[in-house]
Parts: structure tokens; C-alpha cells; sequence
């Protein structure tokens, strides 16, 4: 355990300290920036369509960023991270996530102004429980002159930790008017341990769709124990699909279980 922590650390370090310092001359063009007022102009940075960052135990995930700016002479390249800490650059306590490529994919929309989208891959190996909140996303930009210019934080983007729903709903098939045990657990990914983990006392709705229906109502709201387990008994009306549905938290995201139909004799 101790080991990954170390890993992370100089991992988020490293994933910095090649943008962080030395920014202006990461990827692009040439010179500093010269004077305040011609410096680019970031108006929108977007990680992710706007989503949580959502990790399971092992997967990586590739998060696309589009930072939008402009400038009298065009825009040449932009750059954009994902971190946290007390200072973005890692000697001061950053640590974060850094671009696959050097060079972001810039598209002009006029002769001023462009869009340049660039991917972040994100490693839950790097990550324990704690991460599963608000992270701060860096933005700069370059303008074909070679002015440049940054934010430390343009924008956040939130860290959750992959949840998971099962339903079972018995027997099957069943006689009208009799009853209907529904079980199933909430579980989510658990960083520390890199494996999941019950979810501990969450209220959880059970949802009912009739067999030629696609839409799913409410019954009743079930708290899971302290284990993720859920459990609640109904009375067999007609056929159709049981299931769970979780609203989700801000660490932990909604879910659907799959819904198990019963046929209802």
C-alpha cells in the first residue's frame, strides 16, 4: 500500500512538472508571453462533455479536453491538465494528469479563434478514495505570434468512483397475490484496495415496469445494510421486470441494475 502511494506521488509529479515549470516552451511555438494585453484569451475549457471523471478498480480511461481561445494572430496550440493540490506545479504539492500528446488537435472556427481538444489518460492506480472529489483543470494557450498565456484553475471537474447495482427478484415464475422477494447489492470501486466494496447504507429505490411497458415506477425506497445488501419483499401482480435504480452521491455515481422479470402465474 505504502508503495503505490509513492508511485502515485512521483507519478503526479512527473505528470507536471514537464508542463507545470516550463510551460510556455512545452509544445509550441517559441517565446513567452511579451505583455499582459497580447496575450490569448481562454473563453471555454471542457473536460470529459462536462461529466465526472468515472473510474472502476483497474481501467484507465481517456478523458478528452477542448480548450477554446482566441487572438489577433490565430491560436497555435493549447494545453490542458487535470490536478490537485495546493499548487499546480508539483514541487509546491500538485499532482495530476497530463496530456497523451505534446500537441493538442486545433480546429479554427475563424481566423481568430479555435478549438484545440487533446486526451488525458487517467489511471484509478494512482488514485485512493480521498481523490473521489473535485479536481482542478489548467488551461493555456498559444497564439500563432508565440504569446501565451495560462490559468492554474480555468475550471474543476469531479473524481467518482464506479458503483455497481444487482437485482434478483423470486421466485420465478410466480402465483398472483403471492410474494416477491427482491434482493441484490450496491457495490462501488474501492481505490485503497483496487477491488470494490459494498456501499454502506444507501437508500436505493426498487422500480417495477410492466411486461409490454418501458418506462420503470417507483415502488418503494430500500436502505441497503452496511454490507451494500438489499433486500424487501412485494406482492406479484402481473408480469414485468424488477429492478434497482441508486441516485447517486457526489463521490459515487447512479446506477441501474438490470432489470429480472417475473412471470406471475
Amino acid at each position: 500500500m505504502r508503495i503505490r502511494a509513492t508511485v502515485a506521488a512521483v507519478s503526479g509529479a512527473l505528470a507536471l512538472s514537464a508542463l507545470a515549470v516550463p510551460v510556455s516552451q512545452a509544445s509550441s511555438p517559441s517565446s513567452a508571453l511579451t505583455r499582459a494585453d497580447t496575450a490569448p484569451v481562454i473563453s471555454k475549457v471542457v473536460v470529459n462533455s462536462g461529466k465526472p471523471i468515472v473510474l472502476g478498480t483497474t481501467a484507465t480511461k481517456k478523458v478528452t479536453v477542448s480548450v477554446t481561445a482566441s487572438h489577433s494572430s490565430g491560436i497555435e496550440d493549447a494545453l490542458s491538465y487535470i490536478w490537485r493540490g495546493r499548487d499546480s506545479n508539483p514541487n509546491l504539492y500538485g499532482f495530476g494528469f497530463h496530456p497523451d500528446g505534446e500537441k493538442a488537435k486545433c480546429k479554427a472556427a475563424n481566423a481568430t479563434t479555435s478549438t484545440c481538444t487533446l486526451t488525458i489518460t487517467v489511471d484509478p492506480g494512482y488514485l485512493w478514495n480521498t481523490n473521489a472529489t473535485t479536481w482542478r483543470v489548467y488551461a493555456g494557450a498559444w497564439g500563432k505570434d508565440g504569446n501565451f498565456t495560462e490559468k492554474d484553475t480555468f475550471s474543476s471537474v469531479r473524481f467518482q468512483r464506479l458503483s455497481r447495482l444487482t437485482a434478483n427478484a423470486s421466485p420465478e415464475p410466480v402465483k398472483k397475490g403471492s410474494t416477491i422477494t427482491v434482493t441484490g447489492k450496491l457495490d462501488r470501486a474501492n481505490w485503497d484496495t483496487r477491488k470494490y466494496a459494498g456501499y454502506a447504507s444507501q437508500s436505493v429505490k426498487l422500480q417495477f415496469r410492466k411486461k409490454n411497458s418501458s418506462t420503470y415506477t417507483t415502488v418503494k425506497t430500500v436502505k441497503g445494510s452496511n454490507t451494500g445488501t438489499l433486500k424487501t419483499t412485494v406482492k406479484a401482480v402481473e408480469d414485468g421486470y424488477w429492478r434497482w435504480s441508486f441516485a447517486g452521491t457526489t463521490s459515487t455515481p447512479a446506477a441501474n441494475a438490470t432489470g429480472d422479470f417475473v412471470d406471475v402465474k
